[in-house]
């Protein structure tokens, strides 16, 4: 089972992610701010995660950059869940190492394939 860490200050869209991941055979863990995100990356390094720009304590920029920089940090995939579009955020967050990008707002189906285009799921699982 794949490990994923859904980081986003709103219980919503942790749940929304979580049940579309875990239908998938995804194990998730959650966490509220980059900093919290930060501590659940040392204690067990996910193999992909759904980050949100926008947070108290650690925005997920400041979160991107600190897992980049821990052992093992190079090997998430990292998919911006956000509402931030413009260009200047998408170069900053490429450069700062996220994989993908998934506008907020989205559905499931966007999710799923976000996932087969990075080699998370299967091709044909979407809508399985």
């Amino acid at each position: 089972m794949k490990k994923c860490l859904i980081v986003d200050d709103s219980a919503v869209i942790r749940k929304i992610i979580r049940q579309n991941l875990e239908s998938h055979g995804f194990v998730c863990r959650e966490a509220e701010n980059g900093q919290i995100a930060v501590d659940a990356c040392k204690e067990d390094m996910p193999e992909v995660v759904f980050l949100d720009w926008n947070m108290p304590v650690m925005t997920g920029i400041e979160f991107l950059r600190a897992l980049r920089a821990l052992p093992k940090g190079d090997t998430p995939i990292v998919l911006f869940c956000t509402t931030e579009s413009t260009m200047s955020f998408i170069t900053e967050a490429l450069a700062a190492g996220a994989n993908d990008f998934i506008m907020k707002p989205f559905d499931a189906e966007i999710l799923l394939t976000k996932l087969e285009q990075n080699n998370l799921i299967p091709y044909g699982d979407v809508h399985a």
